[in-house]
């Protein structure tokens, strides 16, 4: 059973189907930081959101890159799925490699949050060597899977962390 603070969380309590883009350049990769979100109070994680109902998978990750950086995508090969469980949340993700086809870089917003309660607060692209000083609690869970978290874009398959 879901406590009234779960429940009035927008994310909570139900099972979301999310995509997420992994865009490399300059065998750099970008990932946005949320605030008030894990052990370590922030979590570095690619862009990416909800899949709305009749949107489709591509669609979806097209919006949610260009609300969240600015940036239009192609979106390229599907790579793997995520599942995430720890109440309140459940997630199903899937992940796609993407391609930036426009736009400049630019810190966008989650239009599921009022102004005040925004949670991005940065974008940035972060080489091999930079993406491993990342405190584990502090990065999307499936970077831990991958060895080095460079190498995301090397996995396939189903990913499940359950908590």
């Amino acid at each position: 059973m879901l406590n009234e603070n779960e429940l009035s969380n927008p994310f909570g309590g139900k099972v979301r189907v999310r995509v997420g883009g992994l865009l490399v350049e300059n065998s750099k990769i970008l990932l946005l930081k949320h605030q008030n979100i894990g052990p370590e109070g922030y979590l570095w994680s690619p862009p990416g959101g909800g899949v709305e109902f009749g949107e489709s998978l591509h669609e979806a990750l097209k919006k949610e890159f260009l609300e969240e950086t600015n940036l239009n995508i192609n979106v390229g090969e599907y790579l793997f799925t995520n599942e995430f469980i720890r109440k309140p949340y459940h997630a199903i993700e899937l992940f796609f490699l993407v391609k930036r086809t426009s736009g400049t870089l630019k810190l966008g917003y989650d239009p599921e949050l009022a102004e005040n309660q925004q949670m991005l607060t940065d974008a940035k692209f972060f080489s091999a060597k930079e993406i491993e000083t990342i405190p584990t609690a502090a990065i999307h869970n499936v970077f831990n899977t991958a060895g080095a978290r460079h190498k995301i874009t090397d996995l396939r398959g189903l990913f499940t962390f359950k908590h």
